[in-house]
């Protein structure tokens, strides 16, 4: 159950968006470059299998679950040819074809800039974001963003938004410490929702990877982030806690 909020209005103090499918339209190349990356190790992932079996998996609990199942074992080393290969193969693919932001990421992004800090808690690398970012109107605007380089654990564990978090409330100027009930985050996977809701934050997600009925343990869901404000977002997440 998402945590009673004490005003319909200005709760949010921090907005944390996750990265690829919420911000970056590149869900679909990140995912042929990671069954290419398997592929070259002998492993076979059809996208039913990634979408169904492994719903609620990133890339890299996956891939440790794949390993386990062929070997019996953990093998830390091939986890990081794996990872590594697909950050590569990702490279690549965002260089001939650099992925787009949806519709509705810069308005959002820049109004809410002036009431709330923002942050990216994403599961893919700091290269790869920041290679996204660039050159976009909202390149600069994030005060903090964490990666798979800074936080190794991967989602649904809460970590990553627990860092998220700590890193927001050192930064300077420091006003009264943000708790994580005043974090809204917005997510494209069951993963990402119950990494968010584990840290105690509320979540909205976007229906723009998964189909709407598979993210329902959100506060609320939406088909993207077109015309949509932060007011409207804030007043979701008050609705679904009455």
């Amino acid at each position: 159950m998402p945590m009673p909020l004490t005003s319909p209005t200005g709760w949010c103090r921090a907005l944390i968006f996750d990265f690829n499918g919420v911000l970056a339209d590149d869900e679909t190349p990140h995912f042929r470059c990671f069954q290419q990356a398997l592929a070259e190790q002998g492993f076979r992932l059809t996208a039913e299998e990634y979408y169904g079996t492994y719903l609620g998996m990133d890339e890299r609990t996956c891939t440790a679950a794949l390993i386990r199942e062929r070997e019996g074992r953990d093998d830390p080393l091939l986890l990081a040819r794996i990872t590594q290969r697909k950050a590569e193969l990702f490279h690549a693919s965002s260089q001939a074809h650099r992925p787009a932001l949806f519709p509705g990421v810069i308005d959002l992004v820049k109004a809410a800039k002036a009431t709330c800090r923002l942050a990216i808690a994403s599961g893919g690398r700091r290269e790869q974001i920041a290679y996204a970012l660039s050159g976009t109107p909202i390149e600069q605007d994030f005060a903090v963003i964490v990666s798979a380089d800074e936080c190794a654990v991967g989602k649904p564990d809460p970590a990553i938004y627990a860092l998220t978090l700590k890193l927001l409330n050192g930064r300077e100027p420091r006003p009264p410490l943000i708790r994580a009930e005043e974090c809204l985050v917005l997510e494209d996977s069951q993963a990402g929702i119950l990494s968010a809701k584990q840290a105690g934050m509320h979540v909205i997600a976007l229906a723009t990877t998964y189909p709407a009925p598979l993210l329902s343990e959100a506060h609320a869901v939406l088909p993207g982030l077109e015309g949509v404000t932060l007011q409207q977002l804030m007043s979701m997440t008050v609705r679904s806690s009455r």
